[in-house]
């Protein structure tokens, strides 16, 4: 199995180059490039079977090489910024690691493809239909982490550690169990398609909330259902499962 690693960073570079002959040593790393332009150069020259591209490169977006050059093999993503992810699997990827990320993490994300039992003794063409089906039939993708910025300073939160996401106006905050609260720049729209709906579950327009939140329901005006949650929402805020959610949402919590 050949890759091609598409990152500006020498270090980054590197570090994966490594980690990558540890967990997968039937990857061989063919080529890297450090810009959109080497890139786009790049993809349409070496023979390879895989990519793995950070997104914000020297010269631009790692986007952009999708608009100037035809890629036809699965991307593994891998960057410090967790904004892009609903982009990032419109463009064949099949998986969105978050710097900094460990072996597991790396381990993971290659078991998706199916690649650790693979043995690399088929051809090149062989090995793209073989990993194309893979990634067709393997489980849907949901994000485990979520990058937030406090100040000068970043922190990578677990979906563990998410209580509910709260819309509000023009922000989106993300709540977790111990109260602390972080604004993502995303819609919840995106969001609800990258959450496990075995966690979370969207109850109206404004909130998507984890099972482990719910303190109390208690019935509301029709069949609607009112959610105490943990920790409280702010004043004044009510978290109510919009009608056409109800059944939807009995159902989820009798799984």
């Amino acid at each position: 199995m050949k890759a091609l690693i598409i990152e500006d960073e020498p270090l980054s570079v590197a570090e994966l180059t490594n980690t990558l002959a540890e967990v997968a040593p039937q990857i061989e790393v063919v080529a890297t490039a450090a810009s959109v332009a080497e890139a786009t150069e790049l993809v349409g020259r070496v023979d390879h079977d895989l990519i793995f591209m950070d997104i914000h490169l020297g010269d631009g977006n790692g986007f952009d090489i999708f608009r100037r050059a035809e890629i036809r093999v699965p991307v593994i993503f891998i960057t410090a910024y967790d904004t892009y992810t609903l982009k990032a699997f419109e463009n064949k990827g099949i998986d969105y690691l978050l710097k900094p990320f460990g072996r597991e993490d790396l381990r993971r994300a290659i078991d998706k493809l199916g690649l650790l039992a693979r043995l690399g003794g088929s051809s090149t063409a062989d090995d793209r239909a073989s990993t194309d089906t893979a990634a067709n039939s393997a489980e849907p993708i949901y994000q485990e982490r979520f990058l937030v910025q406090i100040g000068a300073r970043m922190r990578s939160v677990t979906v563990d550690e998410v209580a509910y996401f709260m819309a509000d106006g023009k922000y989106l905050h993300l709540v977790t169990h111990d109260g602390k609260d972080y604004l993502l720049d995303r819609t919840l729209t995106e969001l609800s398609e990258k959450l496990s709906p075995k966690l979370f579950f969207r109850i109206n327009r404004r909130f998507i909330i984890s099972f482990e939140s719910i303190r109390e329901m208690i019935r509301y005006s029709g069949s609607r259902i009112k959610v105490q949650l943990q920790p409280p929402l702010p004043e004044g805020e009510e978290a109510l499962v919009s009608t056409d959610r109800v059944q939807e949402f009995r159902q989820w919590l009798n799984r």
